[in-house]
């Protein structure tokens, strides 16, 4: 237990919660392509506080057989609402759901939130097909 009262059970609750599932479509070509998709309006809930976190979610990846289908995305998305979670946890949960959907060349997902009290994160996190 932390300090605060957390334990790695409150930090992993993501990982237990249902969500949507991301669907994907067929990649028509064979070559190497980046595709780049911004959601400027993703909003969750501070696990700690119960006030919102409001930021811009990027996903940028490099299909393989797939690509993503943006209206499931959306709905996907949109559990996040009333989630309460860590931001750093977010941006995992959304690599770790992109990759299992489309199983990707290459993905990045990026989170930048709105500050709060002054303090602005961005969190990255990157997962590359292994060869």
């Amino acid at each position: 237990m932390t300090k605060l009262g957390y334990t790695a059970r409150h930090a992993e609750s993501v990982k237990r919660v249902k969500l949507p599932q991301i669907e994907g479509f067929p990649n028509q070509y064979k070559r190497d392509y980046t595709v780049k998709i911004i959601h400027p309006e993703f909003t969750s809930v501070c696990p700690k506080t119960g006030l919102p976190d409001f930021g811009i979610i990027t996903i940028e990846y490099v299909p393989d057989k797939f690509c993503l289908e943006l209206k499931s995305l959306k709905y996907y998305f949109l559990k996040y609402r009333n989630l309460g979670v860590f931001m750093e946890n977010t941006v995992n949960k959304i690599l770790d759901d992109v990759v299992a959907s489309i199983k990707p060349k290459r993905c990045v997902v990026t989170g930048e939130f709105t500050p709060r009290g002054g303090i602005k994160s961005i969190i990255t996190a990157e997962h590359r097909k292994k060869k």
